[in-house]
């Protein structure tokens, strides 16, 4: 377990990175004076808008329920929220015009599941867990990802939103494509329309008073994207890997990167060979930075560790990485990640 000096070291850097006196670096272990029945349980998730999805997953591990659960439950919250044009129905289309939604859902005990493409349903989290529950595989895309939606019984609806709409025929004006480090952290009704907020995604990480492991991720994708294009977030071991034994991790950002050093797998196999969270994600984003030194100085992703005992981890290329943890003390905590570059061309 980390050291106090090393959790003080920790928390300044966290400070520094954002210049942000709210912030400060998330607590290793879980809150002592936990509430009967929820002693050791956490929640944690990407970006400023991870409180409320936090919130409603807590509603489920603080009656003793279970992580896959309370992820499921917590990662509905964004893909509701139309202000949020990064995941769910509020998010902007690909460059077609097309909303196409990707997200995938894993258990501690290696079960799996996910959907990539997946257009006309509001919830791609849902399908992705009954991908997981009720078929034998673990990845279903597109016109088969739907088709499979129907037969379940889920709700079509168009997910076009006339603010994304608006925002898809101005950006078709100069049609230029280019993703922009944090702009899951924008404010959506002030951002220049299709100039910013072209992705990305929610990850989430579940521990439950049971000590049981349970990730989620969701996504729109990025904005503008060539239709078909499908990022980490629905790849087992890119944007998502839970390992009961070990603990979890997510990303987010520049989805190409991740698929292609297996990020999240890289995180959870770190710690299972005794990394900290914190030193594993940190490993993660140096190896992407060496890949790609250049093209690192002008892309954003960030990486987000759960360990099996609450330990907590999150590092990013660019400064502006936010993650929030909720437990048994505080529901509403949101904390800065150290970064590689402190300063942001965004």
């Amino acid at each position: 377990m980390p050291s106090r000096r090393e959790f003080l070291k920790t928390s300044v850097l966290a400070a520094g990175a954002l210049a942000a006196p709210r912030f400060a670096a998330a607590s290793a272990t879980p809150s002592k004076g936990a509430l009967p029945g929820t002693d050791g349980a956490r929640v944690v998730s990407t970006w400023d808008f991870g409180v409320p999805a936090n919130r409603m997953a807590w509603t489920v591990l603080a009656r003793g329920g279970k992580a896959l659960d309370a992820v499921e439950q917590g990662a509905q919250v964004p893909e509701s929220d139309l202000a949020n044009h990064s995941v769910g129905k509020g998010g902007y289309p690909d460059r077609d015009g097309h909303v196409t939604l990707d997200a995938s859902i894993m258990d501690g005990d290696g079960r799996c599941g996910a959907v990539a493409c997946l257009e006309n349903i509001a919830h791609p989290i849902r399908v992705a867990r009954r991908v997981m529950e009720a078929t034998p595989h673990v990845l279903l895309v597109g016109e088969g990802a739907l088709q499979f939606a129907r037969e379940q019984g889920f709700h079509e609806e168009n997910l076009l939103t006339p603010e994304a709409e608006k925002a898809w025929h101005e950006w078709l004006e100069t049609a230029k494509y280019r993703p922009v480090a944090n702009s899951e952290n924008l404010d959506y009704h002030r951002s220049l329309p299709g100039g910013h907020d072209n992705h990305d995604t929610i990850g989430m990480l579940a521990v439950d008073a049971h000590g049981h492991l349970a990730g989620a991720c969701t996504t729109s994708g990025m904005a503008w994207k060539m239709h078909g294009r499908v990022g980490d977030s629905p790849i087992i071991g890119a944007g998502l890997y839970v390992d009961g034994e070990v603990g979890g991790a997510t990303s987010t950002g520049v989805g190409e990167e991740v698929i292609r050093n297996a990020g999240s797998f890289l995180v959870v196999e770190l710690m299972r060979q005794g990394r900290s969270p914190q030193e594993a994600c940190e490993e993660a984003v140096r190896r992407i930075v060496k890949k790609r030194p250049d093209g690192a100085k002008e892309m954003q992703v960030g990486f987000l560790a759960l360990r099996r005992d609450g330990a907590v981890g999150a590092h990013a290329i660019q400064r502006g990485f936010t993650y929030a943890v909720c437990d048994a003390k505080k529901q509403d905590g949101l904390f800065a990640s150290p970064s590689v570059y402190t300063t942001s061309f965004s």
